[in-house]
């Protein structure tokens, strides 16, 4: 009898490789070529689908001055008063560079008034690098892992051109930070079983082309399409594939004509399970292949069915601003009710922090991660692995917005507002009579009836007593 359990063990186990090997077998067997055509039958893995939420970091030079107006949010801004208006009181304090320079602006005033006409922005590097002399990298690691993250991004080089790893290749060494950030990040995001991913400004670099951008025009203009600039950039792409292995690339801003294609393939071919975001080809006027979209400061009013990332600051930057309060700070309800939101509609979301020059993250950025994180502990199940399902929402009878994800067979109806009632309503969502309904972190079943059209479910009362940013219903053994 022990002889036949440990020859069918063997089977199960050797199914079980045999189909773990199939199932890995998209990502094994190809090779692709730096064309459109071959890089288009690249599909996104389930990793990436299944992880939700990344951490994304903006830390750099521009942390020393961290300086930026409170104009607003990205999107709303340029919305209602133009891009003339944005780069004139631009609150992104990781543009710190181009800000002081642009004369009349807020960052410009500031600039003068604190440090003087004659302060240069490379004399910020070697504070910075004093700075970072005290920062632990396995702390931040511990953070996110805490939250619930499954993958992190981390600004190698942003605009300003200043690489966080001891590059081989640059043509300015006087512009690496004194410490590996990325290779002693990304040791410590895997071994808290995170993935990492890197970003790269690809397409403008002051460094390289001191541009000043000051609409949508000059912001075109400004990126670079020399030869030895593309050179420049694909050696610092290959050199970070080669060394650091990341699950996702993550560039920005454009990228040197006809280039782009060349990183992806390599990358493809060197991580086989590794993601491209769409931001090689600025605006999708190219027509490059990408694994998923990046809508900044933005949500989206419906499904999409090819994968996307929404990415934004906790506050109006992504770089640390000194100016940042309470007031400006997106709030813990308002971060669970927009990530809930972008999860129901097939996206993941991609949450920046930005730390002071020394590597501390803000308390009030650490408020905000904890309280997400803490909701996760209690409806994670309705978010990671999930997928989207025929529809992304709903309002009850009550008022109350509703998302719905699908996993492992089960339907959840995360509720975003508070219940004031007993009973809640929600039209046009009809169950089989077997079907059961439960509260995530609220033991028992509740009670439901479908007259109709109409769903009619009891809450606890407890989700009436205490307040959590968003209450999700499990409903199981739902109808195919």
């Amino acid at each position: 009898m022990f002889k036949y359990f440990v020859r069918l063990l063997l089977v199960v186990v050797s199914f079980g490789a045999f189909w773990s090997m199939k199932a890995n077998s998209a990502f094994a067997q190809k090779s692709y070529e730096p064309t459109t055509e071959s890089l288009s039958k690249h599909e996104v893995p389930d990793w990436f689908s299944d992880a939700k939420l990344g951490i994304f970091i903006h830390w750099g030079v521009y942390s020393v001055p961290a300086w930026a107006p409170l104009t607003g949010e990205f999107n709303k801004v340029v919305a209602e008063r133009g891009w003339e208006y944005w780069f004139l009181h631009n609150p992104y304090a990781e543009w710190y560079f181009n800000s002081m320079k642009l004369e009349g602006s807020d960052t410009y005033n500031y600039h003068r008034a604190t440090y003087g006409e004659n302060f240069n922005y490379d004399d910020f590097i070697p504070k910075f690098n004093a700075a970072i002399r005290n920062w632990n990298p396995q702390k931040w690691a511990k953070l996110f892992s805490r939250v619930g993250a499954r993958y992190v991004v981390l600004t190698t080089k942003h605009h300003d051109g200043f690489l966080l790893w001891p590059s081989k290749t640059t043509t300015q060494p006087e512009r690496i930070a004194s410490r590996d950030i990325v290779g002693e990040l990304t040791q410590a995001v895997r071994t808290e079983g995170m993935r990492m991913g890197l970003y790269y400004s690809g397409g403008i670099d002051w460094s390289q082309k001191d541009v000043t951008v000051t609409d949508f025009n000059t912001l075109i203009a400004a990126i670079i399409q020399d030869k030895a600039y593309a050179e420049y950039a694909n050696a610092h792409w290959q050199e970070l594939i080669d060394r650091y292995k990341p699950s996702i690339l993550w560039n920005d801003l454009g990228y040197p004509v006809g280039e782009a294609n060349n990183i992806i393939a390599y990358f493809y071919n060197h991580v086989r399970d590794g993601v491209v975001n769409d931001r090689f080809d600025l605006g999708g006027q190219f027509g490059l292949h990408y694994d998923f979209s990046t809508p900044e400061y933005s949500q989206l009013q419906e499904i999409q069915t090819k994968k996307w990332e929404a990415t934004r600051g906790l506050g109006y930057s992504f770089g640390y601003n000194q100016n940042d309060t309470d007031l400006n700070m997106i709030s813990v309800d308002e971060l669970v009710d927009l990530f809930v939101d972008v999860v129901s509609k097939n996206g993941n979301l991609l949450l920046n922090v930005g730390p002071t020059a020394d590597g501390s993250i803000p308390k009030v950025q650490v408020e905000r991660l904890l309280g997400l994180g803490k909701w996760l502990d209690v409806n994670g199940e309705a978010i990671f692995g999930s997928r989207y399902w025929i529809r992304s929402e709903d309002v009850t009878t009550e008022g109350l917005r509703v998302r719905y994800t699908t996993n492992r067979g089960n339907l959840y109806a995360v509720l975003l507002d508070t219940p004031t009632t007993e009973r809640i309503t929600i039209p046009g969502l009809i169950l089989s009579r077997n079907t059961t309904i439960t509260m995530l972190g609220v033991r028992g079943r509740l009670k439901w009836e479908q007259y109709g059209q109409n769903l009619f479910i009891t809450l606890p009362s407890s989700c009436r007593q205490k307040k959590s940013p968003a209450y999700t219903l499990k409903i199981s053994n739902i109808p195919s």
